[in-house]
């Protein structure tokens, strides 16, 4: 199949043209041009797709940890060797720019590179009884067959972060991309692991709404787990779905990151990893920094430099070097990011600089006198809008930062790297970062959120308990005497 493509599913080892009389249209949001139309896959394809991954995940299962580990590092020379493409079709199909589509290709190949040593961490245990003569083992084995929902803000990263380690662990996998990035978040990686030679069936992906074959790809009998990256709203219907037919989800969502920049802490530097955090692919990152909360006696130092460093950054075409924000992946995006930051306005928040607007680009905009009830502060943003609270101390600044429905991410600024510590215990999130931004994922790292930002971890030792389960058997070495 032409890389130029993507226009079918992969089905069973087959690229195939999808049973639906819909199609899915993939848009570059710089261009707002065509790049391909596939024809979907209808609830058919979805069935064949489901079952081929049950049929090979047997015989997956049972191929050797060293025979595994070969294939993940072929798949590793194929990515490193399709470098510029997969960084190509980052840039054109989710608009990232080459900065961020650099800092994906790293992150997706450590996540592949860590789920390479999963075959032999496959661990299990032998426990003792307090029956005379028994053992209990404890064996880890693979779920099965595991379906994973991919975004389309870091497609390739968040969908290889499921995708890898599901594989690594003995199980096979059925993708579903997100509509807006089909090839990145699906059809690509699938033609990676095709070309490093992983048998027919481990992976499968599959292009179509949610709305044709969203229900029925979690509610499907053969996935024994759902990993979903992706809105809150969704995350919450998947996790309902998931329930009523007891399986199993990971689910990674919307966070309302604070970076809380203390009254100790280096301005210079904090203004730096606020610029990275907050702007990196326009915002629009589960992680990405959404409210900046400052003490008050450094507060105009730090807005004065942070708007300085704003003003230089050049928003425009992702495929030019010096470019830092790039385009929202949609119109809608666009409109709805300029009406929480009007109705922000409204309220009394002052914008000082950026904000304008040109079809799915926007200028990088600075916000002051913002508080934690405005739609700015109060939303997940995912754009690139920085939204600066002003606090008197640090018990306010927690307060600030733990008044959220969210709990994903986060970061605290200060010189006493001990206080940092012991405010950052004090943030109800699944992850925080002491002197840096909140955009970070290592693979073999803890990485998840709390609250309303989902449920599970991913990441090393925690992705394998994920996509693993367990089996007690228990062994008599004689017979037991019974009472009856």
């Amino acid at each position: 199949m032409s890389p130029q493509t993507f226009t079918k599913q992969y089905i069973n080892g087959e690229w195939k043209t999808g049973s639906s009389e819909k199609t899915v249209e993939n848009v570059n949001p710089y261009t707002n041009q065509t790049i391909a139309i596939i024809q979907s896959a209808n609830e058919q394809d979805l069935d064949e797709a489901y079952k081929a991954a049950e049929a090979s995940q047997k015989d997956w299962q049972r191929v050797t940890p060293g025979k595994k580990q070969a294939y993940f590092d072929a798949l590793l020379g194929v990515m490193t060797k399709r470098k510029d493409e997969i960084v190509d079709w980052l840039v054109k199909e989710s608009g990232s720019t080459l900065i961020k589509a650099e800092a994906e290709f790293q992150s997706a190949y450590g996540i592949l590179r860590e789920s390479a040593s999963f075959p032999t961490r496959m661990d299990g245990q032998i426990l003792p009884s307090n029956i005379p003569g028994k053992e209990n083992r404890i064996y880890r084995t693979p779920k099965g067959v595991i379906g994973v929902i991919g975004p389309w803000n870091f497609p390739f990263h968040l969908a290889m972060r499921s995708i890898a380690p599901a594989i690594a662990t003995g199980n096979t996998v059925v993708v579903k991309p997100a509509s807006s990035t089909p090839a990145t978040a699906g059809l690509l990686l699938a033609e990676l692991f095709e070309e490093a030679g992983f048998p027919k069936g481990v992976i499968n992906a599959v292009v179509g709404r949610g709305s044709e074959i969203g229900d029925a790809f979690v509610t499907h009998p053969i996935p024994k787990l759902i990993s979903f990256t992706g809105s809150t709203e969704v995350g919450s219907h998947i996790g309902e779905l998931a329930g009523k037919h007891i399986k199993d989800t990971a689910l990674e969502l919307g966070g309302n990151n604070a970076m809380l920049v203390l009254e100790d802490a280096d301005i210079e530097k904090a203004v730096q990893a606020a610029a990275f955090g907050k702007f990196l692919h326009q915002g629009q990152i589960c992680i990405a920094l959404n409210r900046i909360v400052v003490h008050e006696s450094i507060h105009d130092q730090f807005v004065e430099a942070l708007k300085q460093k704003v003003e230089g950054l050049q928003a425009g075409d992702p495929a030019e070097k010096q470019t830092v924000v790039g385009p929202l992946i949609n119109q809608e995006a666009a409109e709805r990011i300029q009406k929480d930051m009007n109705e922000s306005m409204e309220q009394g928040a002052t914008r000082i600089v950026g904000g304008e607007g040109s079809g799915n680009l926007m200028q990088p905009a600075l916000l002051i006198n913002v508080t934690n009830e405005m739609p700015i502060a109060k939303n997940e943003i995912f754009g690139p809008v920085a939204a600066v609270i002003k606090v008197a101390n640090e018990e306010e600044a927690i307060q600030v930062a733990n008044d959220s429905p969210y709990g994903l991410g986060g970061s605290v600024f200060t010189k006493d790297v001990h206080r940092g510590v012991e405010v950052a215990k004090q943030i109800e999130t699944g992850m925080i970062h002491v002197n840096d931004q909140s955009v970070n994922d290592e693979g073999h790292v803890a990485f998840g959120g709390e609250k309303q930002s989902g449920l599970g971890r991913f990441g090393g030792p925690f992705a394998i308990d994920k996509f693993t389960t367990v089996k007690t058997i228990g062994v008599m070495s004689g017979y037991r005497e019974f009472p009856f």
